[in-house]
């Protein structure tokens, strides 16, 4: 899989990341996750670090893509959204069990619905990812 089918694949699964994160982390979800947090830990709007935020989710973009277009060779959506699922959960279970064992911000059932969003994510992210590189067929 070449370099530039790579990185439009993962500039796609980071802006799916990003938009998704502050569709279901921003507005469905807010209120559902302020109560889990052991501190008020969240910025409001008008401090996000925009750079940063948008840096964290272009690398999850290519993270996905460059899994899939150099190891795995997952250039169909549905694979892509099944092993996206399985990398989210396992990003997911690393990050936020460690977090949960190691620092008080979130009781456990917020980890647990983070986790479940992590999946949620994942699955879209890798479906993405998987249909830009599977466009044009494989070159």
């Amino acid at each position: 899989m070449n370099l530039n089918k790579i990185l439009l694949a993962g500039l796609a699964g980071g802006v799916v990341s990003f938009f998704l994160g502050w569709i279901i982390y921003g507005m469905l979800l807010r209120g559902a996750f302020e109560p889990q947090y052991t501190t008020p830990i969240m910025r409001p709007d008008n401090e996000m670090v925009f750079w940063a935020l948008i840096l964290g989710n272009l690398s999850c973009g290519m993270l996905y893509s460059y899994i899939f277009g150099r190891w795995a060779g997952i250039s169909n959506w549905m694979t892509g959204a099944q092993a996206g699922a399985v990398i989210g959960l396992l990003i997911g279970m690393y990050y936020d069990f460690t977090m949960y064992a190691t620092a008080n911000v979130m009781t456990l059932q917020g980890t647990l619905m983070d986790l479940v969003v992590c999946v949620v994510m994942g699955a879209a992210v890798g479906a993405v990812v998987a249909f830009v590189l599977g466009m044009g067929g494989k070159k």
